[in-house]
């Protein structure tokens, strides 16, 4: 961890030997040391007003604030979980910090008051932005995702998916180009479209009045033929996102309790259909508590059901195999998983026992098989004795 101070004259730094040191750029001298952290220092930031703080987080879940006129902190706040990034706002006031799946928000001038704490990210949040007019904060993860939250209302407010996991993202000025850097290598680098201007359209001219009365005196002749003008056929909205390649919300339309209740057979179809493409888990994948509980109960509901059993088999396997390592953190999404292993467990039950039956049945058909073999050959038998005496 690096960063300026807002002088420019100093670098603080913090490393893996749990210290946190202060530097003199023009004469190259180490100025300070703090051996605080107990753990891996893994991110810092200065602040932007007042050259003598910093703040520096470290895997030993706390985050620090020193004051280079001091000989120790001034402020420490327990995150909770290993900090993977920590940021300052602007005015100095409001600290975030990033660990775990959590962001939190504290406030400096309370003495380090939890103002919210954000979990909208299925895996590590690894990397913090803020946008340059305060108003917009960014969270990568590991969960491929980067989440814009609004600093009003700490509500998501968009959200980037990319191609693999995230370990850093950035802003450019003025916010026209996010930079996101991903563990395969790649870096992302996004433009933001500039607004096209609009030329005013001409203003049309009102029809005349014989326009709107033409043809209403028409009387129709005894030879005439109408013809209707076909009616034009609208895609429903969930097939306009198919169409579009907008998975995630064709799947959330069909997954509204309208659709659910009412037609389950469209919302199947569509979960058959991104399986077939190959794109279900990128779906499923990325949903929160809310989004996740409303799957699994459509899978409870119509697992059971023969005409759905293969589609939604198939589906519960690959949301088993997403959200395995968060399977423990949600009771709610924890209770749904165990209904579904009863719904599981019951129809295995009943397929043992229909087999008890099948196999009951085929003994019984065997045996009734074996008894008609023997009264034929019995009847063949006796049949032949009677010619023979006929004959005699």
């Amino acid at each position: 961890m690096v960063d300026f101070t807002a002088d420019q004259y100093h670098v603080v730094s913090g490393a893996d030997d749990y210290t946190v040191k202060l530097w003199d750029i023009p004469n190259s001298k180490e100025v300070l040391t703090f051996r605080e952290h107990s753990d891996y220092v893994r991110c810092g930031c200065a602040s932007k007003l007042n050259p003598d703080l910093f703040v520096t987080g470290s895997y030993d879940h706390t985050v620090k604030m020193f004051d280079a006129r001091t000989d120790g902190s001034v402020l420490s706040v327990d995150h909770g979980q290993p900090v993977e990034s920590v940021l300052l706002f602007p005015s100095g006031g409001l600290l975030v910090s990033a660990g775990g799946r959590h962001v939190k928000v504290w406030d400096m001038l309370k003495g380090g008051q939890l103002l919210v704490s954000l979990k909208n990210h299925h895996k590590t949040v690894t990397c913090l932005c803020l946008s340059s007019s305060g108003q917009r904060l960014l969270s990568g993860s590991l969960d491929r995702k980067v989440k814009v939250y609004s600093t009003a209302s700490y509500k998501v407010v968009h959200s980037f998916d990319h191609a693999a996991s995230i370990l850093s993202v950035a802003l450019a000025h003025e916010d026209e180009t996010i930079v996101v850097g991903m563990t395969n290598g790649i870096l992302s680098v996004k433009h933001r479209k500039a607004e096209a201007k609009k030329d005013p359209l001409p203003r049309r001219r009102r029809p005349a009045y014989r326009t709107f009365i033409k043809g209403k005196n028409y009387m129709k002749q005894r030879d005439d033929i109408m013809i209707n003008r076909p009616s034009k056929k609208y895609l429903e909205l969930y097939d306009r996102d198919l169409k579009n390649f907008r998975i995630s919300k064709a799947l959330d339309r069909v997954l509204e309790p309208d659709c659910t209740i009412k037609t389950p057979e469209v919302t199947v179809s569509i979960i058959k259909e991104l399986n077939r493409r190959g794109v279900l888990a990128n779906a499923l994948a990325g949903r929160d508590e809310k989004e996740i509980t409303r799957v699994l109960n459509f899978l409870i509901r119509n697992l059971s059901q023969p005409r759905f059993a293969p589609v939604l088999i198939s589906a519960a396997e690959i949301i088993i195999d997403i959200y395995l390592p968060v399977i423990g953190q949600s009771p709610v999404v924890d209770k749904k998983f165990l209904v579904l292993q009863g719904l599981v467990e019951k129809e295995l039950d009943y397929q043992r026992e229909l087999l008890e039956t099948l196999g009951m049945m085929d003994m019984l058909f065997a045996t009734m098989t074996r008894s008609e073999n023997t009264s034929v050959l019995q009847y063949t038998s006796d049949g032949l004795a009677e010619n023979k005496k006929i004959e005699a």
